[in-house]
């Protein structure tokens, strides 16, 4: 087989969230035919911490000469990265750097990556987190000093547009903030929250800043708050998204 592809995430370090990017990894493999596979990460750090406990996972340069020693010669890159950004970016370098060692070599979008996902995604979030009375939803994303910050706030208007109001989205490192999230619930009163990650995996932010800090100041403004920890990965209708993008991406080469 001289096709294959590599599913590439920034990784989790969190036994319980691995579970999201191997969910995501199924979906695509299971689109993906008989086409060769590797997984790979891109956090040096979490790949330190699994090393330590046994688990060797490629970054993406190792996983892509794994599959050129299998003799796979036209090869594609699907990141399950949720937005263009720093991450995606080395991603893509990485890639054309090696593009030399293959026939083809091309690299997938991630998953909200224009105005139809944001619609589409917004209308899924929708459908996931039915209008409670008195209650409203936060979801909490991670936020970049990356243009590509734009995609939240932008989530945040397709969410109006499909008549949601009650669904907000804040961000740990960008805007809008926590802060942000606090002052638009301040005029409705106190109101039941469901806090939930806007991630592809419930790891380390959603244990420590969502069901920390983001708890904490959220009660601390007189609401009553429930956390979820499901990763976007663990979402059938998330995960069809990302097999979408595969399939698109594997007519390329």
């Amino acid at each position: 087989m001289d096709r294959g592809f590599v599913a590439v995430s920034f990784g989790t370090s969190v036994p319980e969230a691995r579970r999201a990017v191997t969910a995501v990894e199924d979906a695509l493999r299971r689109s993906a035919g008989d086409c060769e596979f590797v997984r790979a990460f891109t956090s040096p750090t979490i790949q330190r911490i699994l090393a330590k406990r046994g688990e060797e996972v490629p970054s993406l340069p190792e996983a892509l000469e794994q599959l050129r020693a299998r003799g796979v010669r036209r090869a594609a890159v699907q990141p399950t990265h949720l937005l263009y950004g720093f991450e995606y970016d080395k991603l893509r370098a990485e890639a054309e750097a090696l593009s030399a060692n293959f026939d083809v070599l091309s690299v997938g979008r991630p998953l909200l990556a224009d105005t139809a996902d944001l619609l589409r995604f917004a209308a899924g979030l929708a459908g996931m987190y039915p209008r409670e009375e008195g209650g409203a939803v936060v979801l909490m994303g991670h936020g970049t000093e990356h243009f590509a910050n734009a995609v939240y706030p932008a989530l945040q208007t397709a969410l109006r547009l499909v008549g949601r109001e009650d669904v907000l989205v804040g961000t740990v490192e960008g805007w809008p903030g926590l802060e942000d999230v606090v002052r638009q619930l301040a005029p409705e009163g106190p109101r039941h929250i469901r806090l939930a990650p806007l991630m592809l995996v419930a790891g380390e932010h959603a244990r420590s800043d969502m069901a920390g800090e983001w708890k904490g100041r959220l009660e601390a403004a007189g609401h009553t708050v429930q956390c979820a920890f499901t990763g976007l990965g663990e979402l059938p209708w998330v995960q069809e998204m990302y097999q979408e993008r595969l399939t698109a991406l594997l007519e390329t080469i």
